[in-house]
């Protein structure tokens, strides 16, 4: 199969890995993408993790391609603020959180980072849907919960100003009765004071 056709025929894909290509094509010979590597035409995210050069990486493609390359796992953290714009940073490596072991991959692409959580707070993540691109993130409430869970140094007043939060998108968008209700399923003191002392910071 020559690559024209084999783009025709998988170009629906953002990424592939030879189990996609062979469930179409069962004769498909993996030594192709090797030459196409070595052309240009297609690049490798990680071991068996592949998408074609001239695929159109955006935020939310490459929120994709992280929970494809290391599952189960959700976006979270500095990406997933930036994504409800309650911070204005730029986010040059994409935080997931699993179940798994933490890792990092460095790709052609990005940065990409795991970080380990304990099963029982693996939720309040949704499913976002961009251009057919269907990703899990973690929800508004759930994503403040994890930056605080994972940086316990946040603990006053010039530490809550430092994250630079954008208090009316707060305000707009975060359901306080959520966020209380999730916290307590964390089963964590600390964060509990923590998140109450920032609320105040907010809404002072």
């Amino acid at each position: 199969m020559n690559f024209i056709k084999f783009k025709s025929r998988f170009n629906y894909l953002p990424l592939f890995t030879v189990g996609d290509i062979n469930k179409v094509e069962p004769s498909f010979q993996p030594d192709r993408l090797t030459d196409w590597l070595k052309h240009g035409y297609i690049k490798r995210i990680i071991r068996n993790r592949y998408i074609f050069s001239d695929f159109k990486l955006t935020e939310e493609s490459l929120f994709f391609i992280a929970n494809k390359i290391y599952e189960p796992s959700y976006i979270s953290m500095e990406g997933a603020l930036s994504f409800y714009k309650l911070i204005p940073d730029q986010i040059f490596a994409i935080t997931s959180l699993s179940t798994k072991k933490t890792t990092r991959f460095e790709t052609e692409v990005g940065t990409f980072l795991y970080r380990s959580i304990r099963s029982d707070i693996f939720f309040g993540y949704r499913l976002a849907n961009f251009n057919n691109l269907i990703f899990k993130i973690a929800e508004i409430e759930k994503s403040i919960l994890d930056y605080f869970y994972l940086n316990t140094n946040l603990e006053n007043d010039d530490d809550f100003y430092e994250l630079r939060i954008n208090d009316e998108e707060f305000k707009r968008q975060v359901d306080l009765d959520k966020l209380k209700s999730y916290m307590k399923l964390f089963r964590n003191k600390s964060l509990e004071r923590r998140i109450m002392k920032f609320l105040k910071f907010i809404y002072a």
